[in-house]
């Protein structure tokens, strides 16, 4: 772990050494960063070498930096004389406790290398548990009718997502179960491509042969994806999946070629996989005056997302690179090359691409963009034959847009009317006036008034007139002078303040004849009738056009070629990382299935919409794939040649296909009586077991009797413990508190339900933890987890994962205790069958090595690197002995008490300029605001239903508990509106804090500009935030005044560039006005504004004035004029502030970012932006 002189990202040596600081800080727990620096350098930059130092050497062993920096820091104030003897005990403490922490870590070294051993003797059950699947062979079992899942196989849902989409297309289900090769194709086969070709399409068959006859649930395509691993990269990313389809094709259309017994030309067009997958288009391009054209062919044909709004604006974006008029779009493309298809295949498929790569992040990015695609897409105005109807249609389509345009604009003008920067409906403004002329006098004199009206009011349809002479006459300089020295802002037209009640006071003609107001009335009522009538004959003549563009390809005649959509693959997650499922259409039935590894559900169109188009979650679809609806055999089943009838099932299947499947089936049936009879043994044994522990009540504590446990555990679960003692209630009061609301989760125990279980949820309860008193449950570094930031859709997605890793369940602790007390029985029996998984050995920071399987289902190694991560695995460890006991219900309560006890502590630290507790972990956050319970309860367990928890047995067995668990929540349980609402709460604090620092660093950097903006919205969230709570948000103090500094600064550069003779100049000057100055005061004057805000804000408005009195260019003075009502009148009805860039809001680097920030703000050193 030597620290390089170059990051990968570019981060400065400085910055680097802040990173290793914090990273320190958060493993040792040490906060003195003289203590933290100075073994820093004694180790020459090795982290492991600098923590060894700090947690094994005693305090007087350390080197003398710490002593000298402290010497120096209290001599420079000699007043704090008592003071150094604190620090000196406190860093005593501190490498004391950090002692304590790094023998607990070995412990759990130790502990994770037995786990390991233990895990090699469990063969019997690593079948379901390593995979996520159920251990109750009532869940293996395949229902009538029901689709064969696919066992995830080491991150292969992508594997899964594909075959799925193609068996279920019954044409291409023939030909792979159908494929044969003759003994003299085989001989001629040697090349090493050819005999891999081969063996793959013979596992696909085998494969295919299972889904189709298998009595199982789901069934383990390993043989099939081992052949494929060599041939990618890695199994992650979107570009390797789609990699993967075009390879896979690839090794068909050889194998398939094989067959034909033939490389010509001819024999390669009769290629199945040919003439099912693959079309041609003509590309065309203009070339001096000439049309050159080339035919070339195509599989999954590529779209781009970026830039368009659904399915035929992609292909009208990818087939035309001339001229065009999208029918949504206002984007006009130049001339250049054309492509139409000559032929399209039966299957069509749309290779949609999410992803570009960031240049500033150095990475790719998910474009999460809504797509919308329809059920059935006619691919007619694509096809070359009808390119001149086609020409014509797009002629068409650009003068009704252009028509559209015109429309538009003038219904415009009558809707924003007005020749000074705010602009309002005509009518309405016709209406105002016609009641102001009708209003009639009162007798009350205007000096009655009060001075000190209400400051907020309504828009009042009679209050126009009265602040218009005020905006008139800000234009000159007199009234430049008067608003440069108001304290408060203008009030906008129509929205003057209200008198008191007792007054109701409307504007009115101080005097007016009948004849007068005849006149008035009636001109302006004709007027208002005029303009009605032309804004409804501009509505109707938008709808109008707007149909007939909607309409314009949509005849008769260009709606002969049509394309059924089959099956959608989605991708969830981001560039690097993410999910893969797939929605195929039942076209027998008439209804989508959703295909999620082993779980296999019915759906609807609109959940596929929900989690296919994007836009509202990180799912999205990467792949269409649509089959010609003029072409019944592609999704026509099996018949007999004599009887004509349907072949299903086994039926279907060639005799040694169907001999395979059937012995296949055999073995099932074997696995399942095994499965009973050690289940039943299991059970037998542990009432051997138990019998003569009811003659020895001398140890209540550990063998309570059954009946009695199951009253005392009824009664828990209603509420916390009376029995605990009065010290205990009180240094414990809440983490215990969590226990007993644990448990309140969990049903009721069934009759299966181990006693030791029982016990533990029963002593935790009433005894406390028992470590809750350690002095280092504080220090663990801790990191926000990804599961527990989510939005619903998201929450949704994890159960259905949740449902494909373990099925229905039976009661929790129905399952475990068998398992617990039968390892000895397992351990007996190892001998005799080999393991089917290998195991990895891999380094976790503050934890160790674990050991991994390499088949485990969702495993990140990324992931399990984090501290909240490491958090979860350590409260694991701790509960190590329990869970050996008593089983991994008892297990998860002992985790989760540790982990919510850490948490917990860490909530109470004290905030500090440089520290935030809030930004270690979710949990933080809402244990300062007062999160309700249950919500708190649910985060914490979902972080132990991580998926990749699943390293070993005893992880996934907690993991699987937690996911029972929160199954278990009803929805009266939990308003699941207000728990992602918590969770969204959260993750906008995150955007505030990324905001604020990004803002600090681009201005310590220079860079105003872009400070300002990142600071203005830092300032707007977080008052949303505020007024939920004075904990939710960050103190405004430090972004209001660093947002004051950029203004004035940024202010100041734009009246010099103002002022400038070089054009150039002179227009960054009013964009930098137009952009960021404006906008920002406009959101100043709208918030509570402070009087600093206020003197910043008359500051700007005195210096834009002072150019009223000088002399200068005609066009530098319409220029001003242009914005300088604006800067002088605040009330703007829309206030457009830029987008920043994204920002990275991981706890863990906000963290050291504002450690990092603040002390550089307290010195004169400069901040690295990252």
């Amino acid at each position: 772990m030597r620290v390089e002189q170059d990051f990968e990202h570019g981060e400065t040596s400085e910055n680097s050494s802040r990173m290793l600081l914090n990273q320190l800080r958060e493993i040792t727990g040490i906060q003195d960063p003289q203590v933290l620096q100075s073994a820093l350098n004694a180790s020459q930059g090795d982290i492991s070498h600098a923590i060894g130092i700090l947690t094994t050497q005693p305090p007087e062993d350390m080197p003398e930096e710490p002593t000298k920096a402290n010497n120096e820091r209290n001599t420079s104030s000699t007043q704090n004389g008592p003071a150094k003897d604190d620090l000196q005990t406190a860093i005593e403490l501190s490498l004391q406790e950090s002692q304590q922490a790094e023998a607990e870590r070995r412990e759990l070294h130790r502990a994770l290398e037995v786990s390991a051993e233990e895990n090699a003797a469990r063969m019997k059950r690593k079948r379901c548990e390593g995979s996520g699947e159920s251990c109750s062979p009532a869940d293996w079992i395949r229902q009538e009718d029901c689709p064969v899942g696919i066992r995830n196989v080491g991150n292969t849902c992508w594997f899964s997502a594909v075959i799925q989409s193609l068996f279920h297309l019954p044409v291409f289900r023939r030909l792979v179960l159908n494929y044969c090769l003759s003994e003299r194709v085989l001989e001629k086969c040697t090349s090493h491509s050819e005999k891999r070709n081969i063996a793959f399409m013979q596992e696909l068959r085998c494969l295919f042969a299972l889904m189709v006859g298998s009595n199982r649930r789901f069934v383990d395509p390993s043989a099939a994806v081992e052949l494929l691993r060599d041939a990618f990269r890695t199994s992650e990313a979107q570009q390797d999946v789609s990699e993967f389809t075009h390879k896979l094709l690839d090794w068909l259309e050889d194998a398939f070629q094989l067959a034909a017994n033939g490389n010509n030309p001819e024999d390669k067009q009769n290629n199945p996989m040919v003439q099912l997958f693959y079309g041609t288009f003509v590309a065309e391009r203009l070339h001096e005056g000439k049309i050159m054209s080339n035919i070339e062919q195509f599989g999954q044909y590529p779209l781009q997302v970026n830039g368009f709004d659904d399915l035929d604006e992609c292909l009208e974006g990818a087939m035309v690179e001339g001229e065009i008029e999208s029918l949504h779009s206002d984007q006009t493309m130049s001339s250049g090359q054309e492509r139409w298809f000559s032929k399209l295949p039966p299957v069509l498929t749309f290779e949609l691409s999410r992803f570009e790569f960031n240049q500033s992040l150095g990475r790719p990015e998910k474009i999460h963009k809504k797509l919308e695609f329809p059920q059935v897409i006619y691919m007619d105005r694509y096809l070359h034959k009808n390119v001149d109807q086609t020409h014509g249609r797009r002629g068409e389509v650009k003068r009704l847009k252009d028509q559209l345009t015109v429309l538009q604009q003038k219904l415009e003008g009558y809707k924003n009317y007005g020749s000074g920067p705010t602009k309002y409906p005509l009518a309405d403004m016709l209406q105002y006036v016609l009641e102001f002329a009708t209003t009639k006098p009162t007798d009350v004199s205007p000096a009655s008034v009060p001075s000190n009206p209400p400051l907020h009011t309504e828009p009042s349809s009679g209050d126009s007139s009265q602040t218009e002479p005020d905006d008139a006459g800000s234009s000159d300089g007199s009234g430049c002078l008067q608003t440069a020295t108001q304290k408060t802002p203008i009030h906008k037209p129509f929205t003057q303040c209200r008198p008191p009640m007792e007054m109701p006071l409307q504007p009115a003609p101080h005097s007016v004849t009948e004849e007068e107001l005849y006149f008035v009335r009636s001109c302006l009522q004709r007027w208002r009738a005029e303009v009605e009538n032309t804004v409804n004959e501009l509505k109707a003549s938008i709808d109008k056009v707007s149909q007939a563009l909607e309409g314009m390809y949509s005849d008769n005649s260009l709606c002969q070629v049509p394309y059924r959509l089959h099956a959608v693959l989605v991708h969830e997650g981001q560039a690097s990382a993410g999910h893969y499922w797939a929605y195929i259409y039942d076209h027998a039935n008439k209804r989508w299935l959703k295909y999620n590894d082993v779980m296999v559900t019915e759906s609807t169109w609109e959940e596929l919409v929900r989690d296919s188009y994007g836009g509202m979650t990180n799912a999205s679809a990467y792949c269409l794939m649509y089959i010609s609806d003029k072409l019944p055999y592609l999704i026509a089943e099996d018949t007999d040649d004599e009887t004509g009838q349907a072949l299903k099932g086994m039926d279907s299947l060639p005799s040694i296909l169907r001999r395979y499947v059937r012995e296949d089936n055999r073995w099932f049936q074997q696995e399942l009586r095994e499965w009973e009879e050690q289940f039943c043994q299991a059970q037998c044994e542990e009432v051997h077991i138990e019998k003569p522990i009811p003659e020895e009540p001398q140890n209540p504590e550990q063998e309570p009797k059954p009946e009695p446990v199951q009253e005392q555990t009824n009664e828990v679960s209603e509420g916390p413990s009376t029995d605990s003692t009065p010290a205990s209630a009180q240094d414990s009061e809440e983490p215990m508190a969590n226990s007993a609301a644990l448990n309140s989760i969990s049903s009721e125990p069934s009759e299966n339900v181990g006693e030791g279980g029982e016990e533990c949820i029963t002593s935790s309860q009433t005894h406390g933890p028992p470590d809750e008193e350690k002095p280092d449950q504080s220090q663990q570094p801790v990191v926000e987890s990804s599961t527990t930031d989510r939005s619903e859709s998201e929450v949704e997605v994890e159960e259905q994962v949740i449902s494909d890793e373990g099925g229905p369940e039976a009661e929790p602790g129905a399952q475990a205790e068998p398992e617990a007390s039968s390892t000895e029985e397992n351990q007996a029996t190892a001998p005799h069958s080999q393991p089917e998984n290998e195991v990895s050995e891999v380094e976790i920071p503050n934890v160790g090595k674990i050991l991994v399987r390499s088949d485990t289902d969702g495993y990140n190694e990324e992931m399990m690197l984090t501290p909240a991560m490491q958090g979860v695995i350590f409260a694991i460890a701790k509960a190590r002995q329990v869970f050996d006991k008593d089983g991994p219900e008892a297990g998860l309560i002992k985790a989760f008490h540790e982990e919510y006890s850490r948490l917990y502590e860490l909530s109470q630290e004290e905030t500090t300029p440089q520290q935030d507790p809030r930004l270690q972990h979710v949990l933080v956050y809402l244990f300062q605001n007062q999160a309700p319970n249950r919500v708190i309860e649910r985060t914490l367990l979902e972080q132990f239903s991580d998926r990749n928890l699943s390293f070993d047995d005893r992880a996934v067995s907690i993991m699987r508990e937690a996911r029972s668990k929160i199954r278990l929540i009803k929805p009266e349980d939990m308003d699941m509106d207000e728990y992602l609402q918590w969770h969204d709460d959260y993750s906008m604090f995150k955007t505030v804090f990324a905001y604020l620092l990004t803002g600090l660093e681009q201005y310590q950097n220079g860079k105003i500009r872009e400070a300002l903006n990142y600071l203005a919205h830092a300032h707007q969230d977080n008052s949303v935030l505020l007024r939920k709570g004075e904990r939710k948000g960050v103190d405004q103090s430090l972004i209001a005044l660093y947002r004051r500094k950029c203004l004035k600064e940024l202010n100041e550069s734009a009246a010099t560039l103002f002022k400038s003779p070089d054009a150039n100049d002179v227009a960054e000057a009013e964009t930098i006005m137009n952009e960021c100055i404006i906008p920002c005061m406009h959101l100043m004057v709208r918030d509570s504004v402070s009087q600093e805000d206020l003197d910043v804000i008359e500051l700007i408005r005195s210096c834009w004035c002072s150019y009223l009195g000088q002399d200068m260019d005609d066009s530098l003075q319409e220029k001003l004029s242009e914005f300088l009502p604006r800067v002088l009148d605040s009330s703007a009805g829309m206030v457009v502030l830029k987008e920043p860039p994204k920002v990275r809001k991981s706890p863990h680097d906000l963290c050291s970012r504002l450690t990092a920030v603040m002390e550089s703000i307290h010195s004169t050193s400069v901040v690295a932006v990252k």
